[in-house]
C-alpha cells in the first residue's frame, strides 16, 4: 500500500468544531465486513450489536492541560508551549513543541502566568519545532504539577480554530479517563455516556481497560509514499493481568472483542503472544498498523472518521478492508458525517 491510496477530498465543513450535544447521540455508521453492508445509526444504538459475555477494550488514559502560553524574556513575545512528554521528574525536564519556533533558542527563558512564578529555560533544540525545557519552580513536585494544570489549557487539536470553551474541559475527556498522561483524547471513547455504559453493563458486556498515553505522533503526517518506511513516535502503554484475563477468556469463548479506538487497538496488538493471546505489557510502543495486517485480539472496533493520509485511516483500512473502507468514507462524505476528534463514530463488525 502507498500513501496516495489513502487520499480523499474532505470538505472543510465536515471537520467537527464542537462535540454533539449529548455524547451518545453522535451518529454511528455500522460496517459489517462479512455482509459488506453499511447502516446509519446513532451511537446509543451500539448496544444492539453486543451480547452478554462480549468485551469492550477501553483506553483509560486522561488528557492533561498540555497547552501553555508564556512570554519570552526581554521581548515579551507570546509563545505557545505544548507539553509532550516529561523526561525527568526531579529536574523538571520536558519535551515540548514551541510556536513560533523561529523565535526560540537555547538559553532563552520563558515566563508563565500573571505572577510569572513559573519560568522555563530552553536547554536543547532537537528539531525545527521541538525543544527541551527545564522548568524553574520553587515549590514541591506536586505544587509544580498543580501549577502546570492551573496554567495549562485543554489541548484541542489545531484544526479547531475557535477558542477553548469551558465545556471542552469535560467533553475532550472520556468519562472513564483515569491515568493522566495523554496530550490528545482517545476520541472513539468520547461517545460513551454514563447512561450507555450502564446499559451495556446491565446487558452483560465486560469492560477491559488498557492505558495508552496518546502523543502527537499519532497525528504526525506520513511523508513517505512507501508506508514501510514511516516511523511512528513511541507512546507509553500499560496492560494489566485483569485485562489479560478478561480478553483471553472472551477470546477462548469466541466472543465479540471490541477495541474502542485505534489507541486501544494499537495497545493490544503491541502485546500478543506467539499463540495469539494477549500478554501483560508495560513500556513503549511505536507499532504502525497498515494493510495488509492480521489482527490477533479484537474482532470488532469503534473509531471516529479520520483525515486523509493519516495513520489512523490506515489502521481502519487494514481492519475493514481497503475497498470497503473507501466505500464507507465516500458514503460518510455524501451523508455529511462529521470527521476527526469531535466527529461521529464508526462501528466495524
Amino acid at each position: 500500500m502507498k500513501l496516495s491510496h489513502f487520499n480523499f477530498t474532505l470538505p472543510e465543513e465536515l471537520l467537527a468544531e464542537h462535540p454533539s450535544e449529548n455524547r451518545d447521540e453522535s451518529r454511528l455508521m455500522v460496517l459489517n465486513r462479512e455482509k459488506q453492508t453499511i447502516e446509519h445509526k446513532y451511537f446509543k444504538d451500539l448496544i444492539d450489536y453486543f451480547d452478554e459475555g462480549d468485551v469492550m477494550i477501553l483506553n483509560n488514559t486522561k488528557v492533561f492541560p498540555a497547552r501553555l502560553y508564556g512570554n519570552k524574556e526581554k521581548t515579551g513575545a507570546r509563545i505557545e508551549v505544548f507539553l509532550l512528554r516529561e523526561l525527568n521528574q526531579d529536574q523538571r525536564l520536558w519535551d515540548v513543541l514551541v510556536d513560533p519556533a523561529r523565535k526560540i533558542r537555547i538559553g532563552n527563558k520563558l515566563y508563565f502566568g500573571e505572577d510569572e512564578t513559573l519560568v522555563a529555560e530552553v536547554i536543547d533544540n532537537t528539531t525545527s519545532r521541538g525543544r527541551t525545557l527545564r522548568f524553574l519552580y520553587d515549590g514541591s513536585y506536586a505544587e509544580f504539577r498543580n501549577k502546570l494544570n492551573e496554567l495549562g489549557e485543554t489541548p484541542l487539536p489545531k484544526y479547531i480554530k475557535r477558542d477553548v470553551e469551558p465545556e471542552d474541559q469535560d467533553r475532550y475527556q472520556t468519562i472513564f479517563a483515569k491515568k493522566e498522561g495523554a496530550v490528545a483524547a482517545p476520541t472513539a471513547g468520547l461517545h460513551f455516556s454514563k447512561h450507555l455504559l450502564k446499559r451495556l453493563e446491565i446487558k452483560g458486556i465486560d469492560f477491559a481497560e488498557v492505558t495508552l498515553h496518546v502523543g502527537l505522533g499519532t497525528f504526525n503526517p506520513v511523508e513517505v509514499e512507501d508506508l514501510s518506511k514511516h516511523k511512528m513516535d513511541s507512546e507509553e502503554a500499560f496492560i494489566d493481568s485483569k485485562t489479560v484475563d478478561i480478553v483471553n477468556n472472551a477470546k477462548s469463548q469466541k466472543r465479540r472483542i471490541c477495541a474502542v479506538g485505534t489507541t486501544a487497538m494499537r495497545a493490544v496488538e503491541s502485546s500478543v503472544s506467539s499463540s495469539g493471546t494477549l500478554n501483560e505489557f508495560e513500556g513503549w510502543t511505536n507499532k504502525f498498523i497498515f494493510p495488509p495486517y492480521d489482527f490477533s485480539i479484537a474482532n470488532c472496533m469503534i473509531t471516529n472518521f479520520h483525515t486523509p493520509k493519516s495513520t489512523l485511516l490506515m489502521m481502519v483500512s487494514a481492519f475493514a478492508g481497503h475497498d470497503f473502507m473507501k466505500q464507507a468514507y465516500e458514503e460518510a462524505v455524501k451523508e455529511k458525517y462529521k470527521f476527526y476528534s469531535y466527529g461521529d463514530a464508526m462501528l466495524i463488525i
